[in-house]
């Protein structure tokens, strides 16, 4: 027998929505903006910060996949899209033959260093604009609460 449901109270059902559209519009938005002012989608904004940020510029496929939050097939779908546009190169690893990495070229990087601007004013703009400096710290607190019961 199933363990009875869990229904959400009316302030939980509340949350939940609110927190749901939030979410929803806020990345709808940000990639929407990303799109129109920088030409790539957001998860490609993505994986060009995760590898600007690493050491040498350069990741495992298999780690760039986990640090983007992506499956492999659609971060390999990803990487040939920016392969194609010369803004990632794409290498085989020497000690193992099934494993690639992922570098990030300087036309990448430069593109990367185009779009930033516009993008961290539109999240400021967005998410941080309409809250105070304790809001600020509680979403922290909560979005890592959330983050830590997911793992």
């Amino acid at each position: 027998m199933s363990p009875p449901t869990r229904w959400l109270d009316p302030d939980e059902q509340l949350a939940w929505r609110a927190f749901y559209t939030a979410a929803t519009q806020l990345i709808d938005r940000l990639d929407r903006e990303l799109q129109h002012d920088a030409g790539m989608p957001h998860a490609y904004y993505e994986i060009l910060v995760v590898l600007s940020e690493s050491p040498g510029r350069t990741r495992r496929m298999s780690e760039l996949a986990e640090l983007t939050r992506s499956s492999r097939s659609r971060l390999s779908h990803a990487v040939t899209k920016l392969e194609a546009r010369g803004w990632v190169r794409r290498r085989d690893c020497d000690d193992d033959k099934r494993g690639q990495f992922a570098d990030l070229t300087e036309v990448g990087f430069a593109a990367l260093e185009a779009a930033a601007p516009g993008h961290v004013e539109a999240v400021r703009t967005h998410l941080f604009d309409p809250l105070t400096p304790e809001q600020i710290e509680q979403l922290r607190k909560i979005c890592e609460a959330i983050t830590t019961s997911l793992k």
